[in-house]
């Protein structure tokens, strides 16, 4: 018989730990499973030959697009997930973005849940994963209540600069909402002064709030919480009658031997990654789900959204000894042109942490002195909304791989926020030129760029058009939930992942009352 609990996540990122952190203390028996191991703590964490050039940390194997052509995806797989190497910039989805919006490529479509109702789950959030922000100054913020739980972080001297060039034009530059871990006496840059910046790398000092720092770590501490690392979930089996999962089946790494283990709870909750959860779901297709596991709508897979996103780096025409620089967002152009001359949005803009000699000379192979451009870059990530079209979607080959069909949308409009940021050059103190990241593959994150994947089993309230309920339930299992951004109606601009957390607090506080 397999080994029985309460509940079973599967998946210890954003959604999967934070939900585990949740339920911990209601004293139900939960296991945890995390197909990856612990990130090793090493000087590694910090270097960008190690992350960027080596790909140490990419442990993912390769995926296929549609026409079959392999790529190594930014997907990454240990305790804490894909957030031991994201940004740590927490933001809200916009009022609108909760509503119907018409894009130059479609419509985004609404959700069945308001901002007003994800409120109360935003503040939770922002207080759990130590959001340093400032209310009232991003114009397009939207309304609540609740202050940060901390301050913004604050600007260096070249990004205040930046900041006072920026309203001088026009335009409503912020303080970006970053989730970083400090001592009430230790400034924030003084933390994160070795590395620079959180994305794309691990913290050494664990001074980034990831899921596994945050959540995993704390829950581990009660006795009914149980971490499995190194098993993958291969199948999802379900009862004769096809409502429920019965047993959870599972590939354990036991020093290189792969054993299959057995698992089964009155709860089953999926957070993989909206890629990955609907391949396990697609792979655990059976008789009595022949298209996929709760896939009668057949959403599942479908709908994959990825951002449209560059990352761009002005010249400043006076030095930048900036340590950590990611402080300072640009939502002017997020709903539209403020000039009038374009009626549809645009998109978000946002620093990125410092380029450094080595990412400077692998953007520029030919550059003569790439320190010297290091020590004048100001790095900058733009993102236009991308639209769930049901052609975009996870698939799996013939030998059970999974293959992404994937199309962008709504590229004119992220032309155009490109347009909008190059014209601002002269006003930041910048040269003409700007260099695109090719860390980034040319600039705009290509399919390789999954961090901000959400969207392939979206909830909803008609089993016709989504694959889960307002409480993220599968429509056709009694029993099966899924946290992670799979979830998504749309992308909105911003990043989505205070959005996962909100949601696994809303529906782990679901389940509390569920389970008896």
């Amino acid at each position: 018989m397999p080994e029985h609990y309460d509940v079973i996540v599967i998946g210890s990122g954003a959604g999967g730990g934070t939900l585990t952190w949740a339920l911990a203390p209601t004293g139900k028996r939960i296991l945890l499973l995390e197909r990856g191991g612990w990130l090793p703590r090493e000087k590694e964490n910090w270097s960008s030959v190690a992350v960027w050039g080596d790909k140490r940390y990419r442990n993912s194997g390769f995926w296929s697009d549609g026409d079959g052509k392999e790529f190594l995806p930014k997907q990454h797989y240990y305790v804490g997930g894909n957030t031991k190497f994201y940004g740590a910039i927490l933001f809200r989805m916009r009022e609108r973005d909760f509503g119907a919006i018409t894009h130059v490529d479609g419509v985004s479509p609404a959700w069945p849940l308001t901002s007003a109702d994800w409120d109360p789950w935003y503040t939770k959030a922002e207080q759990l994963y130590s959001v340093h922000g400032q209310r009232g100054v991003d114009p397009t913020e939207p309304f609540t209540t609740a202050g940060y739980p901390w301050p913004a972080i604050s600007h260096e001297p070249r990004i205040e600069q930046l900041s006072d060039d920026l309203t001088k034009a026009g335009l409503h530059p912020f303080p970006l909402p970053n989730g970083i871990l400090i001592d009430e006496a230790m400034p924030a840059q003084s933390a994160c002064i070795r590395c620079n910046t959180c994305d794309g790398f691990p913290c050494l000092v664990q001074a980034k709030a990831d899921a596994a720092v945050v959540c995993v770590q704390p829950a581990l501490a009660h006795p009914n919480v149980t971490l499995r690392t190194h098993a993958r979930v291969v199948r999802l089996e379900t009862t004769g009658s096809g409502r429920a999962v019965s047993t959870v089946v599972v590939e354990r790494d036991e020093g290189g031997v792969l054993e299959r283990e057995e698992y089964s709870a009155d709860v089953v909750v999926l957070s993989a990654g909206a890629i990955n959860s609907a391949a396990l779901l697609l792979s655990s297709a059976g008789d009595l789900h022949p298209d996929g596991l709760g896939n009668s709508s057949a959403q599942v897979g479908r709908n994959l959204m990825l951002h449209n996103n560059s990352s761009l780096i002005a010249i400043s025409k006076i030095p930048n000894p900036t340590a950590f620089q990611k402080t300072l967002g640009i939502n002017d152009f997020y709903l539209g042109d403020p000039d009038g001359d374009w009626e549809f949005p645009l998109g978000a803009m946002q620093m990125l942490g410092r380029s450094d000699a080595f990412t400077i000379s692998f953007d520029v192979p030919d550059a003569e002195n790439p320190a010297d451009l290091a020590a004048h870059s100001l790095d900058f990530w733009l993102t236009t909304e991308d639209l769930p079209r049901p052609e975009n979607r996870v698939t799996l080959d013939g030998n059970g791989r999974i293959r992404l069909h994937y199309r962008p949308t709504n590229l004119e409009a992220h032309k155009r926020l490109n347009a909008k940021f190059r014209s601002l050059l002269d006003a930041m103190q910048c040269m003409d030129d700007v260099m695109e990241r090719q860390t980034y593959v040319g600039g705009r994150l290509g399919i390789s760029g999954v961090a901000h994947q959400n969207g392939t089993i979206r909830f909803g309230t008609d089993p016709a058009t989504s694959a889960l309920d307002v409480n993220c339930r599968m429509h056709d299992l009694d029993n099966l939930y899924v946290v992670d951004s799979s979830f998504f109606c749309s992308a909105s601009a911003v990043n989505p992942t205070l959005t996962i957390i909100a949601n696994a607090l809303r529906v782990a506080d679901h389940l509390a009352g569920r389970l008896p």
